[in-house]
Order: C-alpha cells, then sequence, then structure tokens
C-alpha cells in the first residue's frame, strides 16, 4: 500500500519572488564562503599532510545547501532551505 506525501500548500507568486531573492544573496553569501573555504583548505594541505576533516565535513554541507536553493529558486522544490528548514546534513 502506498502512502501519500502531502503537498506543500502554494504561496502566492510574490512571496516567492521574495524568497527567491532572499535566497539569490544568500546563495552570493554561500559562495564567497565556499571561496575562503578553499584558501583555507589549501593553506592546511600546504602546512600538513592534508586538508582539515572538519572543513570537509562543512565543505560537503555548504555544496548540498548551494544545491537546495538552486533547486528552489529553479522552481525544482518548494520547501525552503536554510535558514527557514534545518541544515542539509551529508551523513
Amino acid at each position: 500500500m502506498s502512502e501519500v506525501t502531502p503537498t506543500p500548500e502554494k504561496r502566492s507568486l510574490w512571496v516567492r519572488v521574495l524568497l527567491m531573492l532572499l535566497m539569490g544573496l544568500a546563495f552570493h553569501i554561500a559562495v564567497t564562503i565556499l571561496g575562503a573555504l578553499a584558501l583555507v583548505q589549501l593553506v592546511f594541505a600546504a602546512i600538513s599532510d592534508g586538508p582539515n576533516e572538519r572543513l570537509q565535513h562543512f565543505g560537503r554541507g555548504l555544496g548540498v545547501y548551494l544545491r537546495h536553493i538552486t533547486d528552489f529558486v529553479s522552481f525544482a522544490r518548494e520547501d525552503l532551505p536554510f535558514p527557514f528548514s534545518d541544515w542539509p546534513s551529508t551523513d
């Protein structure tokens, strides 16, 4: 027997436009953080035996977050990314 998943309620197009603009801003901030993370990891790799594992984990989460934003602004998904939901898990 298959379960029916509830569909999220339809929001106003103007609300979605506002949310898309906010998520676009969040995307740009996240990409800037990703660039800084890449530079820090490069320094870690040059100084030690390899990259920092905690930063690797954060980088994976950041990549999933960027995908969630991309899916939302391209209408591929309706649920809102962080900070309107939990930070994406990479487990």
